[in-house]
C-alpha cells in the first residue's frame, strides 16, 4: 500500500509527530497555536464573579473590587458600586504550577506583584495601594474609579497623537466635586524622593534669550570700559611734567612708556579679541539652541506639556 503524500503543513506535522517516540511528543504539541497543556494554578473564584479562562493561563474576571483574596478591596468589605473587570495573563507567572510537591491542587488569588500582566478596571479602588506605588505629587488615591495596567513592558502606540489629560470634569465618578488640580507624574523606579516639576520649553527659551541679551549688554559695557582704559593708558604712556627750568617739559618715563605700550597691546590682543569671540559665541548659542532651525533646539518639535 502506497503512502499518501502529505498535501498541507498540518498533515506533514501530524505525520512527523506520529513518527516521534511517545515520550517526546508533548514537546512538539502546541505548534501553530494548537492545543497545549501547561501547568496553571486554580483561580479562587468569588461567588459574585463570572470567569472566562482557557488552558493557557489567560483570564477575564467580572466581579467586584478585589486586589487579592475574596475579603480584600471594596468587594471584600461588601460595598456596592465597586464593579471590577480583571484581565490577567500568567497567574504566578514566575513559577506557575497546578499542584504542589504533595500533588495537591494549587489555588491562587489575584496577585498584582507576581501575575505576568494585568489590566485592572474598578469602579472603586485604592489603586496606588494595590500596585504599591509612591505618592509623588499626585498622591495615593482612595475610593476612586481606576484603571491599572502592569506588565514587564508597556507600550502605548497611536497612529496619530497621544494625550495625557487630567482635570476634565467638575465631579468624579462618585459625584464628589474635583476641588484640586492634579498633574502628571513620571516616576522611574517608583521613586519620588527627588521629584521635580517639568520645565516649560517656551518659558525656558524666553529666559535664556533674556540672559543672552543681558550678557551681550554686559560685554558691551566691558568693551566700552576697555576702550576708555586703552585711551587712558595711551595718554599715560606719553605723559610728561613741566620742569622748573624755564617751563620746559620733562622727558616721558621710559618704564611707563614701555609698560603702557605692552599693556595696550595685551588688552587689544587678549581682552578685545576675547570679547569679539564671546559675542560671536553668544550668537551661535542662540542659533543652535534657541531657534527652531537650530540643530540642538531645546524645545521638542512634537511633545508638549502645560
Amino acid at each position: 500500500m502506497n503512502a499518501v503524500e502529505p498535501n498541507s503543513l498540518h498533515e506533514r506535522l501530524r505525520q512527523h509527530i506520529g513518527d516521534i517516540k511517545k515520550e517526546n511528543q508533548s514537546y512538539y504539541r502546541g505548534v501553530g497555536c494548537g492545543i497545549v497543556r501547561e501547568p496553571i494554578p486554580e483561580y479562587i473564584q468569588a461567588s459574585c464573579e463570572k470567569v472566562i479562562s482557557n488552558s493557557n493561563n489567560a483570564w477575564i474576571v467580572l466581579g467586584r473590587d478585589r486586589p487579592t483574596s475574596r475579603f480584600s478591596g471594596y468587594g471584600g468589605k461588601g460595598d456596592m458600586k465597586c464593579g471590577m473587570v480583571d484581565i490577567v495573563v500568567g497567574r504566578l507567572s514566575a513559577n506557575p504550577q497546578s499542584v504542589d510537591e504533595t500533588e495537591r491542587r494549587l489555588y491562587a488569588d489575584p496577585n498584582f506583584k507576581t501575575d505576568a500582566a494585568r489590566v485592572y478596571i474598578s469602579q472603586k479602588a485604592d489603586i496606588d495601594q494595590y500596585m504599591n506605588l509612591v505618592a509623588g505629587t499626585v498622591g495615593n488615591r482612595k475610593e476612586k474609579s481606576a484603571i491599572g495596567m502592569k506588565a514587564d513592558d508597556l507600550r502605548f502606540v497611536a497612529r496619530r497623537g497621544i494625550k495625557l489629560v487630567t482635570g476634565t470634569d467638575e465631579k468624579d465618578s462618585r459625584g464628589a466635586p474635583v476641588a484640586s488640580t492634579f498633574g502628571i507624574d513620571l516616576l522611574a523606579n517608583n521613586d519620588d524622593s527627588d521629584i521635580q516639576p517639568f520645565v516649560k520649553g517656551e518659558n525656558a527659551k524666553f529666559a535664556l534669550d533674556k540672559m543672552i541679551d543681558y550678557m551681550d549688554n554686559l560685554s558691551g559695557i566691558v568693551d566700552s570700559l576697555l576702550t576708555q582704559q586703552m585711551k587712558f593708558n595711551s595718554e599715560l604712556t606719553h605723559h610728561y611734567h613741566v620742569s622748573p627750568f624755564y617751563g620746559k617739559s620733562t622727558s616721558p618715563s621710559l618704564s611707563v612708556t614701555s609698560s603702557g605700550i605692552q599693556t595696550n597691546l595685551k588688552l587689544l590682543k587678549d581682552t578685545k579679541m576675547s570679547l569679539v569671540k564671546f559675542k560671536t559665541n553668544l550668537s551661535m548659542f542662540r542659533a543652535n539652541y534657541l531657534l527652531p532651525s537650530g540643530s540642538k533646539y531645546i524645545n521638542s518639535r512634537y511633545n508638549n506639556t502645560n
